[in-house]
């Protein structure tokens, strides 16, 4: 089994992260051979989706300059190591309601179409199937099943464009509404790691 993790916290020692860690601890505990990469997008920043970026991907693959060629290779890693996970385990924080701008710009740098997506004449169709994912969802407050959780509808939207339905949710809440909330929230949290890694 060959686990990918995404750390997409802008800080260090992110409560996303450890909630993500417990998660791959729990998948290599019962998969002892399980190949974990690990990609953190605060130490490893990918560039963000700009005119150049565009421009490189829509030149064919022939006729870019080296400048091109070497953006467009920084997106085919991202993807390449997509490709090759049977899992992915993504560690994301809320910040300011949304997800942090590391996440989106990986998302950006994955999402290709004819390469993770199609479009065909029934629509677009999904090319990352098979896949599991686990998302490690850290917030300071309480915010789970209300109209302020943008994070889920979205990771699920777009993690099923490109054809994961296989998604798990893993919450982590009230983690700056005082020490005992925060213990709550992690616990919380195991508890839905226990329930969703069998």
């Amino acid at each position: 089994m060959n686990i990918l993790q995404i750390n997409s916290s802008a800080r260090q020692g992110a409560n996303s992260t450890r909630v993500a860690d417990a998660i791959v601890a729990r998948l290599t505990a019962s998969q002892p051979s399980a190949n974990v990469v690990l990609r953190n997008l605060a130490t490893e920043p990918h560039p963000v989706l700009d005119e150049a970026a565009l421009g490189a991907l829509f030149t064919p693959a022939d006729q870019r300059t080296p400048e091109q060629a070497a953006r467009v290779a920084l997106d085919d890693a991202l993807i390449a190591e997509v490709q090759a996970a049977d899992v992915i385990v993504l560690g994301v924080p809320m910040y300011n309601l949304g997800v942090p701008v590391q996440l989106k710009t990986w998302i950006d740098a994955i999402a290709r179409a004819g390469v993770t997506f199609r479009y065909t004449e029934n629509g677009p169709e999904g090319l990352l199937k098979g896949k599991k994912v686990y998302v490690a969802l850290a917030r300071g407050g309480r915010y789970r099943d209300t109209p302020f959780d943008t994070q889920v509808p979205y990771l699920r939207t777009v993690l099923g464009f490109l054809g994961i339905a296989d998604v798990s949710f893993i919450y982590a809440e009230g983690l700056n509404m005082g020490p005992d909330a925060a213990e709550q929230g992690f616990a919380e949290a195991e508890a839905d790691i226990a329930a969703a890694v069998a």
